[in-house]
């Protein structure tokens, strides 16, 4: 992309910026947990910070469940379109609850319980994939068809990871704001 993903701007705004956004709305403990040497633009949160290595998502999902010590709602820094209605649902759960979308697991959309924890320690010490943890968790599913209530899926849990991807996230503002 050019330069660290948090601060990619998107419709005047930093990345990151838009998660953290909907987590407040949704009334939400905010935090934001990265490496020592990730840049992140200003941000109104208080940042945990994981070990440097390994370099794997299970490793920000470990530090918090760790820093929480209580369950914890995952959600990825590239999600400019969730919706806070949809976290406060997901929050709301009873056990580690994973989203579902485009018909795979999304891991940064998820809720772990704490409960969780030595299983996902384990699952990042064989370098699992954050599909295959989470599935391992046998985790409640919401399926896409849940989703609905909240808006378009494929929108809700778009992520940006491309310059391409900018560009398409500019123009559903674009058209949002129209």
């Amino acid at each position: 992309m050019g330069q660290p993903k948090p601060g990619v701007r998107i419709a005047g705004h930093a990345l990151i910026s838009y998660p953290i956004a909907a987590a407040q709305a949704a009334g939400l403990e905010r935090f934001v947990v990265a490496k020592r040497d990730t840049e992140l633009p200003e941000i109104y949160c208080p940042v945990v910070l994981e070990p440097d290595q390994p370099r794997h998502p299970l490793c920000g999902l470990v530090t918090a469940l760790r820093h929480q010590r209580g369950p914890v709602l995952a959600l990825a820094c590239d999600m400019a379109f969730i919706d806070e209605k949809l976290l406060a649902w997901v929050a709301s759960h009873i056990g580690t609850t994973v989203i579902e979308a485009g018909g795979l697991l999304q891991p940064l959309l998820a809720r772990y319980d704490y409960g969780s924890l030595a299983l996902l320690e384990e699952a990042l010490e064989r370098r699992d994939s954050m599909r295959d943890a989470a599935a391992s968790l046998d985790p409640k599913v919401v399926s896409e068809s849940d989703l609905t209530r909240f808006g378009d899926p494929a929108r809700l849990c778009f992520n940006v990871n491309t310059p391409a991807d900018v560009e398409e996230a500019e123009a559903i503002f674009a058209a949002l704001r129209a």
